[in-house]
């Protein structure tokens, strides 16, 4: 038993100086390692440093290129803002060069124009004055004849006077035929006119008013109507008689006719036949011309119109009124009216 207790005890010895020994070892291999690192860390160190100061050169460096880079940033900026000046410039520069060449070309182009307007003026001036040299001895033949017109209106001046004499006479010599002529007729119109109312008698509704002879229209037509009645008729036969015995009395250098004028009251008529007061006054006017014609008067000696109701004997709207204002007239006179 001692000597297993020994055997442990000498094998604890051993396990002790070896632990001491790879203790000392692995102390002695640290101790290297820690100078190697401390030498490590001094290099670092020193780098450390020569590393800050060119870090700090470096800064300065930055610093003095970033006030250099704004420098140069500031008369980019202005060389950019000249440059786009001097190209704006130069556009209007050549813009304006652009304008002045075509100024210079239309200038070209009127002067050109304006050569051949002067030419053609020119030829124009030339051929004006050859016309006025001509002119010029037209008007002095002009003047000349005008002279010859002058002596010989005096002439004509003092002949006219003689015919304006001679018309004059002539004029009233006419005047006092056709005064004569007016005062035939009209003596062969009261003749007429006296021999119609023996014949017709002083009847209703037919009268003389100053030159003209009156039948009111109810004698001769009934309402409406431009046809004849029989008594018309007989009314009509003995004027148509009485005028041709008085014609033959009538010079024949008198130009008389009968004029049968019709006369319509104010009331308007519409109908299929007359549309209008016009139509109804002018065809009662016709048949009388027409009767009259059937019983021998010649047609050149009478004539048809008609008035409507613009030509009213009396003014008023009473019944009275208007039937006095329906009627047809006879008026002998001469050719013209």
């Amino acid at each position: 038993m001692l000597s297993t207790l020994l055997i442990v005890i000498v094998f604890l010895l051993v396990v002790f100086v070896l632990a001491q020994f790879f203790l000392g070892e692995t102390l002695s291999g640290q101790t290297v390692t820690l100078k190697k690192l401390r030498e490590e860390v001094g290099n670092l160190s020193a780098q450390l440093s020569l590393e800050r100061e060119a870090n700090n050169a470096l800064r300065v460096n930055v610093a003095d290129l970033s006030s250099s880079l704004t420098g140069v940033t500031t008369t980019r900026d202005k060389l950019q803002s000249q440059l786009a000046l001097t190209e704006q410039q130069l556009a209007q520069a050549s813009q304006s060069a652009t304008d002045e060449k075509t100024k210079l070309a239309q200038l070209k182009t009127l002067y050109l124009a304006t050569q051949g307007k002067l030419g053609a003026a020119n030829q124009r001036a030339d051929k004006a004055a050859a016309q006025v040299a001509l002119l010029n001895e037209q008007i002095a033949a002009v003047r000349q004849q005008l002279a010859q017109i002058a002596a010989a209106l005096k002439v004509s001046e003092a002949r006219d006077k003689a015919d304006k004499a001679t018309i004059e006479a002539l004029g009233q010599k006419l005047n006092i035929a056709l005064a004569q002529k007016v005062q035939q007729l009209s003596a062969y119109r009261s003749e007429f006119f006296g021999e119609l109312r023996k014949v017709l008698g002083d009847q209703a509704g037919i009268r003389i008013v100053g030159d003209r002879f009156i039948f009111q229209s109810e004698i001769l037509f009934p309402t409406g109507s431009a046809k004849l009645t029989p008594s018309a008729k007989t009314e009509l036969q003995a004027l148509a008689k009485t005028l041709l015995a008085i014609a033959p009395k009538i010079p024949h250098n008198v130009n008389w006719i009968l004029r049968v004028d019709g006369h319509t009251d104010a009331v308007p008529i519409h109908t299929a036949q007359f549309p209008s007061n016009w139509d109804l006054s002018t065809a009662r006017a016709v048949s009388v011309v027409k009767y009259l014609i059937s019983q021998g008067v010649p047609p050149k000696r009478l004539a048809a119109t008609g008035f409507s109701k613009y030509h009213p004997l009396v003014q008023g709207s009473a019944p009275a009124d208007y039937r006095q204002n329906r009627r047809i007239e006879f008026l002998l006179t001469n050719g013209t009216g």
